[in-house]
C-alpha cells in the first residue's frame, strides 16, 4: 500500500462510482467532482499535524484496486478505527483483508494504538468476514447509526486489543523478504 495522492481519484472513482460498492455506505456513488474532493482530502491529511487520518491505495500488479484508511480517533485512549473499499473486479481475492491487515500493523507497530475498531452494515457479509479474518472481534451490533438511502443501517461492530494483536503476530503477518 502506498499513500494516496491526488492523481489517484480517477482510481479511487472507478469504484465509488458504482452502486454496489456503495450499496452499505452513506457516501455514493460518487460524482467525480466528489471523488477528487475525497480523494483531495484525504491526501492533505498526511500533511495535518498532528496527523489523526492516515489513508491509502492498495495495489495489484501496479493498478489501484481499492484503499483503506486508518483514522485515530483518540490519541489519549489510544484508539483507531480501519475502513476499506475493494474494487469489485477483485472481491474474494485477499485484497480487503490484506488492507485491513497492513493497517493494523501500522496502528499497532508505528502508531502504538491500543485498541482498533471497525464496523460494517450486517448484510455486508463478505466485510464481516474480513474482519474475523484479522482476528478482530465481534463486539455486537449498535441500532440505527448511519441513515442510508434504503433506510437506517445498524452497524456490526469489531475490535482487536494490542495483546491479542501481539499474541496473534506471528501468524497474521507474511514473513519478512
Amino acid at each position: 500500500m502506498s499513500r494516496i495522492e491526488l492523481a489517484d481519484w480517477r482510481a479511487v472513482h472507478s469504484w465509488a462510482s458504482l452502486a454496489r460498492v456503495c450499496r452499505f455506505q452513506t457516501w455514493g456513488p460518487n460524482s467525480e467532482e466528489q471523488t477528487r474532493a475525497f480523494v483531495a482530502a484525504a491526501a492533505d491529511a498526511w500533511s495535518r499535524t498532528p496527523q489523526q487520518r492516515f489513508a491509502y491505495v492498495a495495489r495489484v500488479d501496479g493498478d489501484p484496486v481499492g484503499m483503506g484508511e486508518l483514522h485515530v480517533r483518540s490519541r489519549v485512549r489510544r484508539q483507531g478505527e480501519i475502513t476499506y473499499v475493494v474494487h469489485p473486479e477483485v472481491w474474494g481475492r485477499g485484497v480487503g483483508t490484506a488492507i485491513g491487515r497492513e493497517l493494523l500493523v501500522r496502528g499497532f507497530e508505528e502508531l502504538a494504538l491500543h485498541r482498533v475498531y471497525a464496523t460494517c452494515d450486517p448484510r455486508n457479509l463478505g466485510s464481516a468476514r474480513v474482519l474475523g479474518k484479522l482476528g478482530m472481534t465481534h463486539e455486537g451490533r449498535q441500532r440505527h447509526t448511519a441513515l442510508l438511502r434504503d433506510g437506517w443501517r445498524d452497524s456490526e461492530m469489531f475490535s482487536i486489543l494490542e495483546d491479542e494483536w501481539r499474541a496473534d503476530a506471528p501468524a497474521s503477518r507474511p514473513p519478512p523478504g
